[in-house]
Order: structure tokens, then sequence, then C-alpha cells
């Protein structure tokens, strides 16, 4: 058994339960690890990649992405959401274009129509890969238990 590599053994409901509890906080430090990563090794930040997920879904859906509602999505500033933009236009994945109902705005849209969301952050990728694996009810409760996580940690300070 290697506890840094998250397995567990169990021997009763108890430990199960606390070894759960161990496996979420793990993950949560090895995200916040791979943030600060991505912010200096690894190509564009994970905002950056959540911008470009967020462009492309939306686009395909056939709506038009603003950079407002991309800070709007993300939670940050304008201002931040400018300069992410500016890096990625320079990287080649975002392209600008007038915005026809607001010649004030610009619209924000793929350099590549053909880009899959699964390229631009390969974890993801290989986490519905994982997710495959599980059944319907496991999936399940894995969602649920995760959402209920994500509500938590999105309340933490507020």
């Amino acid at each position: 058994m290697n506890p840094n590599r998250g397995d567990v053994t169990t021997t009763d409901d108890t430990t199960a339960l606390d070894a759960a509890a161990r496996s979420v906080e793990r993950l949560r430090l090895s995200e916040s690890r791979l943030a600060r990563r991505r912010q200096t090794d690894c190509g564009p930040s994970e905002n950056a990649r959540a911008a470009m997920r967020f462009v492309l879904e939306r686009t395909d859906a056939g709506e038009d992405v603003t950079p407002t509602l991309i800070a709007e999505y993300l939670g940050v500033s304008t201002a931040s959401v400018t300069g992410m933009l500016d890096r990625l236009h320079s990287g080649s994945m975002i392209a600008f274009a007038p915005n026809p109902a607001d010649r004030r705005s610009k619209l924000v849209v793929p350099f590549d129509r053909g880009a899959d969301p699964d390229d631009i952050d390969p974890l993801t990728a290989q986490i519905r890969k994982m997710v495959r694996q599980l059944s319907d009810s496991e999936a399940k409760k894995v969602s649920q238990f995760l959402a209920q996580v994500a509500d938590a940690v999105d309340q933490e300070c507020t």
C-alpha cells in the first residue's frame, strides 16, 4: 500500500469514510499543485484553459462569446481576461471578430474550429476515460459526492 498514491485498504466503515475524506483532501492538494505548475511550467493557466473550453462550447452551441461573458464565467475581472485573451491570441488559440450587436465590443472565437476541448486540457480526457470504467450507479454516487464537495469549496470564505 502506498498512501501517497491513494491506495487504501480498509477494515471497517469508519476507516473507509476516513479514507474517502483523505482522498478528497489529496485531490484538492493535487489540484493546487497542478494550478501552480500550469502557471509557470506547462502552457496556459487553468483559467485560460477554462476560458478556451467555454469559448469552444458556447461557439459550438451557436452563441456569441465576449470577453465580459468569459470574465463572468471565470469570476475574474475583465482586466485579467484581457491579458489572458491577448496571450491566447498570440498563441493562435483564439481570434477576435467584430460584434455585430455592439460596435464597441468584440467577439472571441476559436482560431481552430476543429479544436477538441480535450486537446486543450488532456487531463480532462484522461479523467473521462477513467470514468468510463465505473458502473452507472458508481458514477452517479461519485458525481453526487463530488458535487457536494464542489459546493462546499465554493461556499468557503463567501
